[in-house]
């Protein structure tokens, strides 16, 4: 089989799973997740096998069809896209585990709907990852917002409504206001849309230009977060747990930061890239976003809600790493793209787990937790620390190499401000682990969850053996009190929890695929 005819079956098979999907419905259940699982399983592994040829130097290149004369859908797979590529197919089976044990054990409603439109995203993103030109990145990035909307609103209450048109809003206006524009100067000035090492647009486009195309570009990719248009994520936060891992950490977001990745290197080029002046303000301003998500984060009670600021902050170190346009800055960058994947969806794993087993979201409720859920907190412990980027976490090697990228570009201001940063994440993720596994239960807020999860005040004179006794029911009677998620949950938990230790210990798989691009 050609390489070229595996690129097209990875972004097809997820499209060919759905009317399989559609056909077992809610009536078979274990039928449509056994599809979505098989298919989950048969994507990565055509997407791996694209993998030695291409650290061997292949680059496998087709056109699907063209629009307009020179204007082709192509797919051009090299290392940024092949990482990211592995990252959204790889997690997505891990993903799909972990939504069996959530969706039965919370008992959400439209769960056909949530794996078909978990399929055409997961497509989509492999679609951009495999883009070969800016044409082909666009319509599969719009493809991906299209899709997730419907997961967004996935509740259908009001709440989950405005969310999604603040969703939508952003993305959509972002992408055609500002990145179509882009793009169309970028078609008229360069004459092509190409990806191409080294870039298109130095030599071809003034200076001057290339410096307001590059704001097009970075705030027309409204995925990627950057302040001021990163109200879309936590608005996203209504969707079910397993939607915020696809948003935060399988697809949606990696898809925005690796376009600004993929934008930097490839239309831009790094010589150019060092020479506009817009370059070194978006520096700044993705440091003012990393430390004012931060401080954002501090204060938001809600776990998600802390989590979506923190993501926030987290997605500007890969934009930081774009526009300090050194070698060590762009492998940080894309070695972030990974490490954060893996942290941030072990975090969102366990958000929804203590929202399955013990029906709390607030981080002020989650007092001796650890007691009763010690997997579940272990691996949040562990999820945190690599965002905090401390050893032995995979985070520590992209904030690392971003460091060690900012002094490359002789910016000691901003490698000041990714210690800052890493302070700041020890500040509003610790505390959540600690309070769980070293504070008494706080029995006395006086709430316990109702059938469905919603919180209700008890008769404040309640007494202490009825506070027992409930406590007892809600751990099923266990003789140790253990109430962890359902198992498919808590096997997916452990997983990528796992895996973040496992990146620390061979990120050489990760900087050897990306050191061509790096110029290393």
């Amino acid at each position: 089989m050609s390489l070229e005819a595996l690129v097209l079956i990875a972004i097809a098979l997820p499209l060919a799973c759905i009317p399989l999907l559609s056909i077992a419905g809610d009536r078979a259940p274990n039928a449509r997740e056994a599809i979505s699982l098989s298919t989950g399983g048969a994507t990565f592994l055509a997407v791996a096998a694209l993998l030695d040829p291409v650290n061997a130097g292949a680059r496998p290149d087709m056109s699907l069809f063209t629009m307009l004369p020179g204007l082709d859908i192509r797919f051009t797979v090299e290392p940024l896209g092949m990482l990211f590529a592995l990252v959204a197919s790889g997690l997505w089976i891990v993903t799909t585990v972990y939504a069996i044990g959530y969706m039965r054990g919370h008992h959400e409603r439209n769960q056909t709907r949530f794996y078909i439109c978990f399929a055409v995203a997961i497509s989509s993103a492999i679609g951009v990852a495999f883009a070969g030109n800016m044409l082909t990145l666009f319509l599969f990035y719009e493809i991906l917002t299209l899709s997730t909307f419907p997961l967004v609103t996935h509740h259908g209450t009001d709440k989950a409504k405005r969310s999604g048109r603040v969703y939508l809003g952003i993305l959509l206006g972002t992408s055609i206001g500002l990145q179509l524009l882009a793009i169309l100067i970028t078609w008229v000035m360069a004459g092509t849309l190409d990806f191409v090492e080294g870039g298109i647009l130095d030599g071809r486009v003034p200076d001057g230009v290339a410096a307001v195309l590059l704001l097009l570009y970075v705030f027309g990719i409204g995925k990627a977060a950057l302040m001021p248009f990163h109200r879309w994520l936590p608005a996203a936060m209504v969707a079910p747990t397993p939607v915020s891992a696809l948003l935060h950490a399988v697809a949606v977001v990696k898809a925005g930061v690796f376009t600004v990745l993929k934008v930097a290197v490839y239309i831009f080029g790094l010589d150019l890239m060092v020479r506009l002046s817009t370059g070194e303000a978006l520096q700044y301003l993705a440091a003012f976003t990393i430390l004012a998500a931060s401080m954002i984060a501090m204060t938001k009670d809600n776990l998600k809600a802390r989590l979506a600021y923190s993501t926030i902050s987290q997605l500007s170190y890969v934009i930081l790493g774009a526009m300090l346009a050194t070698p060590l800055g762009v492998l940080g960058g894309g070695l972030h793209i990974a490490m954060h994947a893996f942290g941030k969806i072990t975090l969102f794993f366990c958000a929804g787990a203590i929202m399955v087993a013990a029906h709390k979201t607030e981080i002020s409720e989650m007092r001796g937790l650890g007691r009763t859920m010690p997997i579940t907190m272990g691996a949040f412990l562990i999820g945190a620390l690599s965002i905090i980027g401390l050893p032995p976490m995979g985070g520590m090697w992209s904030k690392w190499f971003l460091g060690l990228g900012a002094l490359e570009a002789g910016q000691m201001f901003l490698v000041g401000v990714l210690m800052v940063s890493s302070l700041l994440n020890v500040a509003y993720l610790l505390p959540i682990p600690l309070r769980a596994f070293f504070s008494p239960p706080d029995r006395a807020s006086q709430q316990v969850p109702t059938h469905n999860g919603e919180f209700e005040d008890e008769d404040p004179e309640r007494e202490a053996e009825d506070i027992t006794q409930e406590f007892e029911e809600e751990t099923h009677g266990a003789p140790d009190g253990i109430r962890e998620a359902p198992l498919p949950s808590l096997i997916a938990i452990v997983f990528v929890a796992a895996g973040t230790v496992v990146l620390f210990l061979f990120p050489e798989a990760i900087t050897g695929l990306l050191a061509p691009i790096a110029g290393r």
